[in-house]
């Protein structure tokens, strides 16, 4: 039996080799530990000596991308219901051999492409009817179907309740990986200017052109939180922050895009635009840091906005200096822009801010995971 990839949340720059192996690791403990009591449940409730379908089916129900471990675990006990069938079935009709497993794995396999057509489902009908028609003994195939339903309520148990994923949790994850990245890519360009060092210049952008993974973490994870909150009974009725830090993590590809536009410029400004520029770029890299290190928290935010405010004031004014020292400006007052949505501002807000319209930045709370429903707190970053 096969299912998706089970680890699908970042890995954090920085984090330490044993912290990075704890955290591949954790998914596959959980499917460890649930294979071992869907097989105890299975001994002691069916009084079986073998009873390998529970266990299989409790491990390949949580081997699935985050947010689709509990329609994983359904879809599971559908192909593997097709598959008991149709093998009990061509077992009785047609006695065991390699010409009955054959027709029974075809038969499977086209009945679940018909019902649901998930690679899942087919492959479980196929692989149960393998089991059965290979290895099974004739009339066990209710205690079969018991044992999968033991080893998919496992599953779900473990999905649902016990180590259900927190979606903030795993966009805040995200959005660390991408604004450390945007940290250390501003601060060797702000290095760069100050030094009129090219080589510099072209580290940071290689540093932020390398955003492109970290990005990708940051979609992955924003599909997962969507699937969370459709497919989670926690999450479902409690949709709204989720869908707000969803939208502020996606402003986060505006910022990488601003990041690399100011680095691409800097380099042109004259030495006088350049002690003006350098200053400039080191406040926002400071500002993205500390982003990354708390993004969830609101005095974090509102200082980097405002420090974000400044600097795009200062940006504007300087603007009407000559052309590349215009353009690298500019640059700097879109990247701050960008760091005021993120933080919290909205987007007209920040542009009457800028244009002194508005006397004080407003920033919405930053959305806070809802107590959970069970009596316990769940440390982990998924599930």
């Amino acid at each position: 039996m096969r299912g998706g990839r089970a680890n699908q949340w970042p890995v954090l720059p920085g984090r330490s080799a044993l912290r990075r192996t704890a955290e591949e690791l954790w998914p596959v403990l959980q499917q460890t530990a649930a294979a071992a009591i869907a097989w105890t449940i299975a001994v002691y409730a069916l009084h079986r000596s073998s009873p390998f379908f529970a266990p299989i089916a409790a491990v390949v129900g949580l081997n699935a991308t985050l947010g689709r471990r509990g329609s994983n675990a359904v879809r599971l006990l559908v192909g593997v219901f097709i598959g008991i069938v149709v093998g009990e079935l061509a077992i009785a009709l047609a006695g065991g051999g390699v010409w009955t497993l054959a027709v029974a794995t075809f038969v499977s396999m086209v009945i679940a492409q018909l019902l649901d057509g998930a690679r899942i489902v087919i492959a479980q009908a196929a692989v149960s009817a393998i089991l059965v028609t290979a290895f099974g003994d004739p009339g066990e195939g209710v205690n079969r179907l018991v044992e999968a339903l033991i080893g998919a309520f496992v599953a779900l148990a473990f999905s649902q309740l016990v180590f259900q994923p927190d979606p903030i949790r795993l966009l805040r994850r995200a959005e660390t990986g991408v604004l450390s990245v945007v940290g250390d890519g501003l601060r060797l360009t702000a290095r760069a200017i100050q030094e009129n060092d090219r080589a510099l210049a072209e580290q940071g952008l290689t540093e932020l052109r390398g955003l492109r993974d970290r990005l990708s973490d940051l979609a992955t994870m924003r599909m997962a939180s969507g699937r969370i909150v459709r497919h989670s009974v926690t999450w479902r009725s409690q949709r709204a922050p989720v869908v707000r830090e969803r939208e502020a993590a996606e402003h986060l590809d505006l910022l990488a895009g601003s990041c690399v536009m100011l680095t691409r410029t800097a380099m042109s400004s004259t030495e006088d635009q350049r002690r003006t520029l350098a200053p400039a770029v080191q406040q926002l890299a400071e500002a993205t840091t500390r982003l990354a290190e708390q993004p969830g928290d609101r005095p974090t935010r509102q200082r980097a906005a405002e420090q974000a405010l400044q600097l795009a004031r200062r940006a504007m004014e300087q603007e009407q200096s000559a052309a590349a020292g215009a353009a690298a400006m500019a640059s700097v007052r879109m990247v701050a822009l960008d760091v005021m949505v993120f933080a919290g501002v909205e987007p007209a807000q920040a542009h009457q801010a800028l244009q002194a319209v508005v006397p004080e930045l407003e920033l919405a709370d930053p959305p806070k995971a809802p107590r959970s429903r069970r009596p316990w707190r769940a440390r982990r970053p998924g599930g």
